[in-house]
């Protein structure tokens, strides 16, 4: 497993790093610095979310708390060409790649399909949340095929060459649709990183029973090479990201990351983790979390305590902000039906709003 912060906060590269440090010694204090503020950002966003959840202004939330580190740091190895392809959970890749965090919360709320900016779903190039799990592990393979045919990579300027990175959880790697993308990226040679965040349960299942092997070595019989990472290690995560996706865009064809990390709350706010896990279990995993380490070395790095009160009351705001505008939402009106089905004016589509508008109003008219 590549590591490069220990749960204690010390930087202390694993064996397997090696390759790695060259991407790692890229970054800088200020690097450091943004990778912590982000991640309690999103921490305190999370937290906001669920509470506005259990208030009933959200109908799901999905919690993130617990895996910022391996978000944060594969967030920021990508390069704005590049296109995501999240499952449900990414909140701090989105954050990063520039998503208003408030659009998440009106997917949740069940007044948008999805898409950002506000109908755009490859704003950012991050596209739309996936809730059908392992489904968009196709969506991305082919959308990196096509990439490939349309001569976006691999065309020896790195600046511009494009690749795909497309997130999923363990679980997902149980399901047919991440076999047949594993196929198709294999045989094309995809310029595609497929990030596993294994957070050990798939809801109740734990992924001792899902695997009989650890995840990164599911892509082997594929032909595709993977890497195991501390998922809680921000460094770590940055580092073998920006590796493989260089790997990508030069050429190298698609590979896996697995981060080894885990979900403290429950898999959606409709689940109960106390029935299916310990408590053992679980704090054993709070000590290992990616915000504190960070904080650790970054105090130990010379960061002082103005610093990190600033970051606490900046998320504080950020997330009374969120908690505003989300109970001011309003439910659009029947035009956004359309308004998303074709990127251009449609005869049948305008026809089609014609009749809705002129059947809405014939209540109004026998009122």
């Amino acid at each position: 497993m590549v590591q490069l912060l220990t749960p204690e906060g010390k930087f202390a590269p694993s064996a397997s790093a090696e390759e790695f440090l060259p991407y790692f010694e890229k970054l800088t204090d200020a690097d450091f610095r943004k990778f912590y503020t982000d991640m309690v950002t999103v921490r305190r966003y999370d937290t906001e979310a669920t509470n506005l959840q259990r208030q009933g202004q959200l109908a799901l939330w999905v919690p993130s708390h617990g895996q910022e580190g391996a978000q944060v740091g594969s967030a920021y190895a990508t390069k704005d060409q590049d296109h995501i392809f999240p499952a449900y959970r990414e909140h701090a890749i989105a954050h990063i790649r520039g998503v208003d965090l408030i659009e998440l919360i009106r997917q949740f709320k069940g007044i948008t399909h999805g898409g950002w900016n506000p109908f755009d779903p490859k704003h950012k190039n991050f596209h739309i949340y996936t809730l059908v799990i392992g489904s968009h592990a196709l969506h991305s393979t082919g959308y990196a095929m096509g990439i490939t045919l349309d001569g976006k990579t691999n065309t020896g300027t790195p600046d511009t060459d494009e690749a795909v990175i497309v997130y999923f959880g363990d679980g997902a790697t149980s399901q047919g649709d991440v076999s047949e993308a594993f196929v198709f990226a294999a045989s094309y040679q995809t310029p595609q990183v497929f990030f596993v965040q294994n957070n050990h349960w798939a809801i109740s299942v734990p992924v001792s029973v899902q695997a009989r092997v650890p995840l990164y070595l599911r892509g082997t019989g594929f032909g595709i090479p993977g890497t195991q990472i501390d998922g809680n290690d921000v460094f770590a995560s940055y580092a073998v990201t920006a590796k493989h996706l260089e790997d990508a865009r030069s050429g190298k064809g698609p590979s896996l990351i697995e981060a080894h990390t885990y979900r403290i709350g429950a898999h959606t706010s409709s689940d109960d983790p106390t029935k299916y896990r310990t408590d053992e279990e679980l704090q054993g995993w709070i000590k290992k979390d990616p915000i504190a380490r960070l904080e650790t070395y970054l105090r130990e790095s010379g960061a002082d305590e103005k610093f990190f009160t600033s970051v606490h009351e900046q998320a504080a705001d950020f997330a009374a902000d969120i908690r505003r505008r989300a109970v001011e939402l309003t439910a659009p009106g029947p035009e956004s039906i359309f308004r998303s089905v074709y990127s251009e004016p449609h005869p049948v589509m305008e026809e089609q709003q014609a009749w809705l508008a002129a059947y809405d109003a014939s209540f109004e008219e026998e009122a």
